[in-house]
């Protein structure tokens, strides 16, 4: 669990809908999933979320020192460093910009159910519990009821049965 709020924003060209995004300076615990990677595979899928080239070698000194470092204004341009898990640095990007700052936009049924995935595998949480989680985030509260992401949950293709 990671200190602030994840919400969605934007549009996904990939999934439509809302995009996830991490606002580390709210009030509020993010459900997270780690990976231990070199410098260099962070950079990497850093540089794809980026929409950069892949192979250069982000500096990580900023965010090492301070916890944060932009690296540009786009959307997951901004690295975060919330904190260290058994020694290591925990690594994140995210955007420039605070959850109050955009406009929320509600995420696509397919992207609910990638995200559960992620949470049922990481902390091991029942499907009520994952549903009661990313309906009640900023952007997909309103939209999404904890029932109806059960239901994206709990079908094969994302798609939930009667929405």
């Amino acid at each position: 669990m990671l200190p602030g709020e994840l919400y969605f924003a934007l549009e996904s060209q990939a999934w439509t809908g809302g995009m996830a995004f991490y606002d580390p300076g709210s009030d509020g615990q993010t459900a997270a999933r780690a990976y231990l990677v070199t410098a260099e595979q962070f950079s990497d899928i850093a540089a794809q979320e980026m929409y950069k080239d892949p192979g250069a070698m982000l500096d990580l000194t900023k965010v090492l020192a301070t916890g944060r470092a932009e690296m540009g204004t786009g959307r997951y341009e901004t690295l975060v460093c919330p904190g260290y898990l058994d020694g290591h640095p925990v690594l994140t990007f995210t955007a420039p910009w605070g959850m109050r700052d955009v406009q929320w936009n509600a995420p696509a049924a397919t992207y609910l159910r990638h995200l559960g995935s992620g949470l049922r595998e990481a902390h091991g949480w029942p499907v009520k519990r994952i549903a009661e989680y990313l309906a009640t985030r900023p952007g997909a509260a309103g939209h999404w009821t904890a029932e109806a992401v059960a239901s994206v949950l709990q079908t094969k293709d994302g798609t939930p049965s009667g929405r």
